[in-house]
């Protein structure tokens, strides 16, 4: 009945690359972005069809050639 507004957090460029973890085991994805200093992955959503990824894409404004996909 009620949508809520998504926005996005900007995210620091320098600092955070948009990653995307997957399962080898259940193929499950995770988009999210990894801090480049720690090593530490913060998640953002979980990636179910080809929709999901758009979305991501368009909230933080990055093309798919920027994410990078860890296993």
């Amino acid at each position: 009945m009620f949508k809520r507004k998504r926005t996005a957090e900007p995210y620091d460029k320098e600092t955070l690359k948009p990653t995307i973890r997957a399962s080898i085991c259940t193929g499950e994805q995770v988009a999210g972005f990894k801090n480049l200093t720690t090593g530490k992955f913060t998640e953002i959503m979980v990636i179910r069809n080809r929709r999901d990824m758009e979305e991501f894409l368009l909230r933080y404004g990055i093309s798919e050639a920027d994410i990078k996909k860890e296993w």
